[in-house]
């Protein structure tokens, strides 16, 4: 039941308020490209000739998501290196943004923040995957301080001019509250087929392929057993787990039928999920991942 090992987070489709408000943060500060654009819903990509990596629907009905219930807790958008990052941060800061946190987690570099409707986001930079810890089969990842100084000095010391976000800046992982760990383990690993990477944070277990630190976040700090949020919030509509290997997502595909966790099959190489906790994931090949 291993997965490619080249298995990625494909596109991450995220609801707003006002389309107008969240492609000013999106596109004019962190320099994602508009890539197509259907009524209300755009696309970003980050570069020419790159796949998809945002998509965001505006709704006029939607209301912020309730606290201590399931769904998004952060999308995390993974800058090539540290020197990216640090002009990413430095604009951010040039314009006044505002930050939830910044922590050295010993595998990546991340800075936390929210975009205009309250979605979390992490901005990140691996660190080399020989440097990563781990321990008993299990990444050792940690929660230390981040220097934000230092950071900000790297951007300073680089004279290029602003022309958007590095083009090789992806999704690297979603991070999401759930109602249990063990039901989360049960789809994320059991259904999906990701390895479960780290068991011992607390309140947290984390999910990934082809050994990468994790591709998916799971935790319980909104309350065990919390309730989904309203459909109409805004938030997570779903996120995409590419899978290169059509006969890979049709193993996928009969395993979340046998346990009840299907939502669409929309042919052979693509499918809607649902945990049970109200995440959508839609589970697709690279050629069914492009729109």
């Amino acid at each position: 039941m291993t997965l490619p090992a080249t298995t990625h987070i494909g596109p991450v489709h995220l609801i707003v308020r006002d389309l107008s408000r969240a492609l000013h943060f999106y596109s004019t500060l962190l320099g994602f490209q508009e890539m197509q654009r259907h009524g209300e819903t755009v696309v970003l990509t980050s570069g020419p000739d790159r796949p998809p990596r945002l998509i965001l629907t505006a709704r006029a009905d939607a209301v912020p998501k309730p606290p201590r219930t399931t769904g998004l807790y952060h999308v995390a958008i993974r800058l090539p290196n540290r020197q990216e990052l640090a002009r990413v941060f430095a604009r951010l800061v040039a314009h006044e943004w505002r930050f939830h946190g910044f922590s050295d987690h010993k595998v990546s570099e991340a800075i936390y923040l929210p975009d205009p409707d309250g979605n979390g986001l992490e901005l990140y930079r691996d660190r080399p995957r020989e440097t990563w810890p781990w321990r008993g089969g299990q990444v050792a990842m940690r929660t230390d301080p981040l220097d934000v100084n230092a950071l900000l000095r790297e951007a300073q010391a680089d004279a290029r001019p602003w022309t958007g976000i590095h083009p090789d800046t992806d999704i690297g992982h979603v991070h999401l509250h759930v109602r249990d760990l063990d039901e989360a383990e049960a789809f994320y690993a059991g259904v999906l087929g990701l390895d479960c990477t780290q068991r011992d944070y607390p309140g947290a277990r984390f999910f990934a392929a082809g050994g990468y630190h994790h591709h998916v976040g799971t935790n319980i700090w909104a309350g065990q057993g919390a309730p989904p949020p309203p459909p109409h919030a805004v938030g997570l509509r779903f996120f995409t787990l590419v899978v290169p290997d059509a006969q890979a997502v049709a193993e996928i595909i009969a395993r979340a039928e046998a346990a009840n966790v299907l939502e669409t099959r929309l042919n052979a190489q693509a499918a809607f999920l649902r945990d049970q906790s109200g995440n959508r994931v839609l589970v697709a090949t690279d050629e069914a991942a492009a729109l």
